[in-house]
């Protein structure tokens, strides 16, 4: 086990570093820059906004500048923050989404598990095809489509839940976590059940559960 881990660890090495390189090099061939206003800033104030973030340097050492700060943790200084660091503001939205992350993934299990279960006892029955059916259309309708529909019909619609984000005033209320949270954890839902079900009818037409 220890070295299947190993070994996955040393493949996801060099593919972690070719997501990095292209990412870095796409970002640095797109038109524009991240200074280029509306109106024109002297060519002066420029250079040494340029200067400042490492931008007038050649693009190798820019490069390599850039690995080394992943490496050390340091993602370098916010262009729109000022005063703020890129891992400062990570910091900052980081609980939020671990919060709305790991409910959604404690929802998809919870009932992802019993919907499939349910679909596998009552396989070819019409319980079965309303959850395969759910499942699909889980699987088919990303996350960014179902969470403006959801706001659309249970937040302005019907007025149900809110739908302006967290309130900075009273934190990470529960019917703020509401929306997010499914939204997540539907598809996951999805995934979840088509598994169970499947792994539950294989077990069921085990020969042993077929003797006893």
């Amino acid at each position: 086990m220890f070295g299947y881990i190993a070994r996955r660890i040393l493949i996801a090495i060099p593919t972690i570093l070719v997501i990095i390189t292209v990412a870095f090099f796409m970002m640095r061939a797109a038109p524009g820059g991240p200074f280029d206003l509306e109106r024109p800033m002297p060519e002066e104030v420029r250079q040494n906004i340029l200067e400042h973030f490492g931008f007038d340097r050649p693009l190798h050492e820019q490069y390599f500048a850039y690995l080394g700060g992943l490496a050390q943790a340091d993602l370098g200084p916010s262009l729109r923050f000022r005063d703020k660091t890129v891992a400062d503001i990570i910091g900052e939205g980081f609980p939020v989404s671990a919060t709305i992350g790991g409910l959604s993934i404690l929802l998809a299990l919870m009932v992802g598990s019993f919907m499939g279960a349910i679909a596998a006892l009552r396989q070819n029955r019409m319980t079965d095809f309303a959850v395969m059916g759910f499942a699909m259309g889980g699987i088919t309708i990303p996350p960014f489509v179902m969470g403006p529909i959801l706001a659309l019909v249970f937040g302005i619609g019907l007025g149900w839940l809110p739908v302006g984000g967290l309130d900075p005033r009273y934190g990470m209320t529960p019917e703020r976590l509401v929306l997010p949270v499914i939204t997540l954890a539907l598809p996951q839902i999805a995934i979840v059940s088509r598994l169970m079900r499947a792994s539950m009818i294989e077990v069921l037409r085990s020969n042993y559960i077929r003797t006893a």
